[in-house]
């Protein structure tokens, strides 16, 4: 026995162990694909969407591996972060052109205002 198989996940609270007469109350109540539900009225069982769940298999098969893209093998470097236009001067001159004439002008009135004093 595989206990992947019995309990999935490995999980011991997973693990169930159902009786014979548990699985007829089952179909009594809702029933199988041949017979309806005695106590149910109008209830179908869902049927399966995969005919075969093996999800492995299906992705390793030709067929599907044909119809798939490449895997990116490309490593995405990581982008460096903008700098501060208000901490560097460079950054602020590409954005403003005109604050280096700004900046001269403050410097000079700081200048002028300590010549006086």
């Amino acid at each position: 026995l595989n206990l992947l198989k019995i309990a999935p996940g490995g999980h011991v609270g997973r693990f169930c162990i159902w009786t014979e007469s548990a699985f007829k109350k089952l179909d009594a109540l809702y029933g199988t694909w041949r017979k309806s539900s005695e106590s149910k009225k109008n209830w179908n069982l869902p049927m399966p969407k995969m005919s075969n769940t093996d999800l492995s298999k299906l992705l390793k098969s030709e067929e599907i591996r044909q119809v798939l893209r490449q895997p990116q093998r490309k490593v995405d470097r990581k982008k460096k972060t903008k700098p501060n236009p208000l901490k560097n001067i460079r950054a602020m001159l590409k954005l403003n052109p005109h604050a280096a004439v700004i900046k001269r002008k403050a410097q000079l009135r700081g200048t002028k205002k300590a010549a006086k004093k």
